[in-house]
């Protein structure tokens, strides 16, 4: 990747500032705005080979700690994962592609999990792989039903 700055200098304090220049006073706010982009998408938002997704994720699990609100980041970012994979909603069936589309959307949630959270999203996982959701299911933000009922709230 030439020309990627992400790591030079403090990027928390750019990544802060660049979420300010754009009228929000946190990174979760900025996110929210817009809960189907990938994280990937997020950080060039922010700044193209200036920030990387995973300092985007970082300050993200940050600021829901402090809040008490990681359940709710851990939905959100399912919400990313299935908007990239699966762009038509959940497929109606689960042929050898839809299969692989699926797993690699859960995957990639899993990456993008806190420990704390981790046992939690595998089970979420099998029960969403043993009784699918609706064929074109697709979750537009962390609030869903259906993601709720997997991931209900737990902090306090």
């Amino acid at each position: 990747m030439s020309g990627d700055r992400s790591w030079e200098g403090n990027w928390k304090v750019r990544l802060y500032d660049r979420v300010r220049e754009r009228g929000y006073d946190s990174l979760t706010a900025f996110a929210e705005a817009r809960p189907t982009a990938s994280l990937l998408a997020l950080a060039e938002e922010l700044g193209k080979d200036d920030l990387a997704a995973v300092q985007v994720f970082s300050g993200l699990v940050a600021e829901a700690e402090r809040g008490r609100r990681v359940t709710r980041l851990v939905r959100g970012q399912l919400v990313r994962e299935l908007a990239e994979a699966l762009p038509d909603g959940w497929p109606a069936m689960l042929d050898d592609a839809n299969r692989f589309k699926v797993a690699v959307a859960l995957a990639r949630w899993g990456t993008y999990t806190p420990e704390t959270h981790k046992e939690r999203v595998d089970r979420a996982s099998d029960v969403l792989l043993a009784t699918p959701p609706p064929p074109g299911w697709c979750p537009l933000g962390p609030d869903d039903e259906v993601l709720r009922s997997l991931l209900p709230d737990e902090e306090v």
